[in-house]
């Protein structure tokens, strides 16, 4: 597929983080789903080499450039290489949590913490859901109350990407709990503060190797200096920045099936039954056809919606659309493609039986499907 948005530059760094990928994530990729989390110095490898914070500014080691193509391409690239799990603790750090640093920083949080956020010593996470609230992040129950020059933070998130591995966690709280979602804000807890504690690495039914925790906080004593950006403006914040997040699963979610229909094509041209290629029947053909003519529009829907967001145009509908389209399509498509595999689809040696575990969860976590319908309906006037 010609696709028109990309330069190039962007192809020359879509070579280079290729064969990073190849040479630091996929022979170790396997040992990383059986322990349940990547190594942390992953996150290091990829900071020497230039991959993280490539939007963030260059005297702090960021790369100065802001073009979400690049972060587009990694996302990708973990996908069509089949570690997408594995890259997707780099790709939360790169793409949900740095954008709020880089926003709502102010110049002496930099300097603290921008180098470490560059050379992959401090990995990030966001702690938006809880244990009683998913999508209604109005409804939280955490707080921070304001006790002289720091913040008393009580509460548990959970769901939590990066939970384990994470030195900085930005922690929704309210600091204003009448005020509902007016009254939330962003607080970054370090790792070692007193009575901040993780809870296990959670079990899942896929995406093994992303440690996913329950994070607990009692009478957390987070600096006033910690506070990100304005104290009440945290809600905003976050919708400020999901369009992104979601534009980032969108992205995952159309590479990760192409990274299903590849292989799926590959075995149904070598795998044989009643004497020909199963390819070879109509049902096969007329199956891989619908699934190739799919991954067309939703690459070509994916590009102009990456060119809006490097261009500040991207509208939080067009994000909620490729979010919920493109998820539901993966989930549909590689189920497809698992079905074709016949029994050996359903066998963890085939690739196909853990990205189709792996995709499930696309719809769900950034906003369910049924959320972000809500969003383009009310956009409508609805």
């Amino acid at each position: 597929m010609d696709r028109p948005i990309f330069e190039e530059d962007h192809e020359l760094f879509r070579g280079t983080f290729k064969q990073f990928v190849e040479k630091e994530m996929v022979p170790y990729n396997e040992i990383w789903e059986e322990n349940g989390i990547v190594d942390r110095d992953l996150f290091q490898k990829a900071g020497e080499s230039g991959f993280l914070g490539i939007d963030l500014p260059e005297k702090f080691g960021g790369g100065g450039i802001n073009d979400y193509r690049f972060n587009q391409i990694m996302g990708e690239e973990f996908d069509l290489a089949g570690v997408a799990t594995a890259g997707s603790g780099i790709g939360l750090h790169n793409d949900i949590c740095l954008p709020y640093f880089k926003e709502y920083c102010n110049e002496e949080q930099m300097e603290r913490w921008m180098p470490g956020l560059t050379n992959g010593s401090l990995i990030t996470a966001i702690a938006m859901s809880e244990p009683g609230t998913g999508s209604d992040l109005a409804s939280i129950s955490t707080t921070a109350v304001k006790d002289g020059e720091s913040y008393v933070l009580n509460g548990a998130k959970t769901f939590i990407s990066n939970g384990i591995n994470s030195d900085l966690v930005i922690v929704a709280a309210k600091t204003q709990p009448e005020a509902r979602h007016r009254g939330i804000s962003l607080l970054i807890v370090e790792r070692d503060m007193e009575g901040f504690e993780r809870g296990r690495n959670l079990e899942k039914v896929g995406r093994h190797s992303q440690d996913t925790a329950e994070l607990f906080f009692t009478d957390v004593r987070v600096p006033s200096e910690n506070l990100l950006g304005e104290e009440n403006q945290g809600f905003y914040y976050m919708m400020f920045n999901l369009p992104q997040e979601r534009l980032n699963i969108a992205v995952s979610a159309v590479a990760g099936t192409q990274y299903a229909f590849n292989i799926t094509l590959d075995y149904v041209k070598e795998r044989h039954a009643f004497g020909q290629p199963v390819g070879s029947f109509q049902n096969s053909r007329f199956k891989m056809a619908e699934i190739a003519t799919e991954l067309e529009f939703a690459w070509a829907f994916i590009d102009k919606c990456s060119l809006a967001l490097t261009q500040g145009e991207l509208t939080a509908e067009e994000a909620a659309m490729a979010k919920w389209w493109t998820t539901e399509f993966q989930k549909r498509a590689i189920d497809e493609c698992l079905q074709l595999h016949g029994g050996y689809g359903y066998m963890d040696e085939y690739p196909i039986s853990r990205l189709w575990r792996d995709g499930r969860v696309q719809s769900i976590y950034g906003g369910t499907t049924e959320i972000m319908k809500e969003i383009v309906g009310r956009n409508l006037g609805l």
